[in-house]
């Protein structure tokens, strides 16, 4: 099947962990909505490489493995563990939350037409730009969520 990602905001790293209690480990986005959390399915789009790419081309910087600068959260103790399969969650930085929060709307279409032609995303056949453009608003418009009520973007992941 892959592997999961559900994007979601939240106050601070105590808040997931409620979360993940209330949802027995994820996911977070699930028919008939979530508990208590604003959430995105990120279908297939990794944070580091996926989602990293189109925060590169908003900075119109070249991509690089820390630029979203995601760090663990939960659960405690599995970063050290090479067997531990998931799930987890990891905090974005304030950064690549910003980034996307500050993409002009009338920059989406085009952000999301080169993002629609990423390497990693040539092995899906729903990321035709229209598709990808959708997804993308769901990105920025989650991430000026948090960013207004002072939140984190976290992203959960589930092999």
């Amino acid at each position: 099947m892959g592997v999961l990602y559900d994007y979601f905001r939240a106050a601070d790293d105590e808040a997931v962990a409620k979360l993940m209690a209330a949802t027995d480990g994820g996911p977070v986005v699930r028919e008939g909505g979530s508990p208590g959390a604003d959430a995105v399915d990120g279908k297939g789009i990794d944070p580091t490489v996926v989602l990293g790419k189109v925060v590169s081309f908003a900075l119109d910087v070249p991509w690089a493995t820390d630029l979203i600068g995601d760090r663990l959260v939960w659960p405690d103790g599995v970063g050290e563990d090479p067997t531990y399969e998931g799930p987890w969650v990891v905090v974005l930085s304030g950064r690549a939350r910003d980034a996307l929060a500050e993409i002009p709307d009338d920059r989406l279409p085009d952000l999301a037409e080169r993002w629609s032609h990423i390497e990693e995303l040539s092995y899906y056949s729903d990321t035709q730009p229209k598709v990808m453009l959708s997804r993308l608003r769901e990105f920025v418009g989650l991430a000026r969520r948090a960013r207004t009520s002072g939140d984190s973007i976290y992203c959960w992941i589930c092999l």
